[in-house]
């Protein structure tokens, strides 16, 4: 059994929470409204676990006490887990599907269907994914198509399981249905919404 972690095991937050809040959600705000465009997050933190800076500083942004989220077993997210809940006060599930939230890197990624899809009614209860990758670059090709995008955007993410984007092209199938992405580096990311239409390329 793992011991409980006191507060000087807990690494400090934003410096000023209110202004670097803000400042995060307006550059993720900027990922989301244009899809596929690689946005510097500008996280100046040190979160737990190295290579989660950026979405890290997103958790730190939009979590609170009534979001769920999920994170990986082990020592991982353990360190995320203590962090997180010291932080923002928000719940640790062990169920994908009762997830507000998910913090996952490319090698511990579940299905999609097991996240939360939303419903018809409400759409905006899907699950958002803060998808942790070696690069935003040099990986497989695949196109994007949707609002926010002029004609198509074209996006490379490395370490991406070879599964991944057809199962994100069937849990979009169903218009305003799906999984929110936000696929992210130690400092940058790039928002991939529900209503964006992926392609995968040759």
């Amino acid at each position: 059994m793992t011991a409980a972690l006191s507060l000087q095991d807990i690494q400090p937050g934003f410096a000023d929470p209110v202004y670097d809040a803000q400042r995060i959600f307006r550059r993720l705000m900027d990922a989301m409204a244009r899809p596929g465009r690689i946005v510097d997050i500008d996280a100046d933190i040190v979160p737990p676990v190295p290579g989660l800076e950026g979405l890290s500083a997103i958790a730190l942004t939009l979590l609170d006490f009534e979001t769920p989220v999920y994170l990986p077993r082990g020592e991982i997210g353990e360190a995320l887990s203590g962090w997180l809940r010291f932080h923002c006060g928000c719940p640790v599930t062990t169920d994908p599907q009762e997830a507000v939230f998910a913090i996952l890197s490319v090698t511990e990624l579940l299905p999609i269907s097991a996240f939360n899809s939303g419903d018809p009614k409400y759409p905006d209860r899907s699950t958002t994914l803060l998808l942790a990758c070696p690069a935003l670059e040099g990986g497989k090709h695949v196109s994007l198509t949707g609002p926010g995008i002029k004609e198509a955007a074209h996006i490379a993410p490395s370490g991406i399981p070879d599964s991944f984007w057809n199962e994100v092209m069937g849990d979009r199938s169903q218009f305003q249905l799906g999984v929110d992405i936000i696929m992210g580096t130690s400092n940058a990311v790039i928002g991939l919404p529900r209503t964006t239409r992926i392609n995968e390329e040759s």
